[in-house]
């Protein structure tokens, strides 16, 4: 799985730099997101713009990497998502459950309005 990480302050950001979040793809981002939340991340911004195949394998990393930030008491947002990307998040309903922004800087936006709070 070939993934950047960027520690910004307040949160990680995590792009995916693969056409497909597959069988193939996904055991790696779920394994890169459990070692960021061992080690303290628990703001993660997930940035899918490079990604534009996702198949139920990929939405589970997806919900992975969410339901880690929720126990940390943190936010896992998702950007960039390709059109099909996104039609698949709709279709299964993760919409009502993720946070999802266009952008990764309307990601950070949202992340630093909460930290004000």
């Amino acid at each position: 799985m070939s993934t950047e990480i960027f520690n910004k302050e307040g949160y990680t950001l995590v792009r995916v730099n693969a056409e497909r979040l597959d069988t193939n793809t996904a055991p790696g981002l779920k394994s890169e997101l459990v070692v960021l939340n061992n080690n303290g991340a628990k703001n993660i911004v997930l940035d899918l713009s490079q990604c534009k195949y996702c198949d139920s394998s990929g939405l589970r990393s997806v919900l992975v990497g969410n339901r880690l930030c929720e126990d940390a008491i943190g936010t896992f947002i998702l950007c960039g998502l390709h059109p099909d990307v996104e039609h698949l998040i709709r279709i299964s309903m993760l919409h009502t459950v993720l946070l999802i922004t266009k952008t990764a800087k309307e990601a950070e936006d949202l992340l630093k309005k909460k930290m004000e709070m």
